[in-house]
């Protein structure tokens, strides 16, 4: 299941309640920029999309065109999908096809230009690609050793590995107590 804030869980599963899957209104508490900020972010990941709003059925708008029309906010198939709900558009059955079980897989529908998301890549020369290199070396590298590298602070390479390399990397930090060293962190060598 795809990594939702509580805000955006919040807004997907009101939204999987109303007709049509309208996301508005918004939490009370989600106000000016924090509901544009969180709306764009939404909107970029594919699980919001702004579609013409009938104002003459009452449909509520998220903003205005400027020229007497507006826009509402619908929840996509994905970002249903997000909240683990599946749409009875998601996955439309073949013309002839029967509810029958079959031992066979499923065929990978994805298409060249459907690729995979790409893994998020470090820029070189940067603090982070120091970290990963130094995680990399054959002993790996203790906190105090990345601290004195990057100058960040203690909590800053814990941060770091937990949540740039693990979570958004997807890299598998491990660690082990070394010795005369301390504890050691290593990433497996590319």
């Amino acid at each position: 299941m795809t990594k939702l804030s509580d805000t955006q869980a919040l807004i997907l599963s009101a939204a999987a309640q109303r007709p049509e899957h309208f996301a508005l209104p918004l939490p009370e508490s989600l106000r000016g920029g924090a509901a544009a900020k969180v709306v764009g972010a939404m909107i970029a990941k594919g699980f919001l999309q702004e579609v013409d709003a009938d104002m003459r059925k009452g449909e509520p708008v998220w903003r205005e065109t400027g020229d007497g029309h507006g826009v509402t906010l619908v929840a996509t198939d994905a970002g249903l999908a997000a909240i683990g709900i599946e749409t009875e558009d998601a996955n439309p059955a073949p013309a002839g096809a029967t509810d029958a079980p079959t031992d066979e897989p499923a065929p990978d529908t994805r298409t060249e230009t459907e690729a995979a998301p790409k893994a998020r890549t470090p820029r070189e020369g940067t603090k982070q690609a120091t970290l990963i290199a130094m995680l990399r070396a054959p002993d790996g590298a203790t906190i105090e050793e990345i601290m004195a590298a990057t100058g960040w602070q203690s909590h800053t390479v814990r941060g770091a590995m937990a949540g740039a390399l693990k979570k958004k990397l997807g890299l598998e930090v491990t660690s082990e107590k070394v010795e005369n060293r301390g504890r050691v962190y290593k990433l497996p060598a590319a």
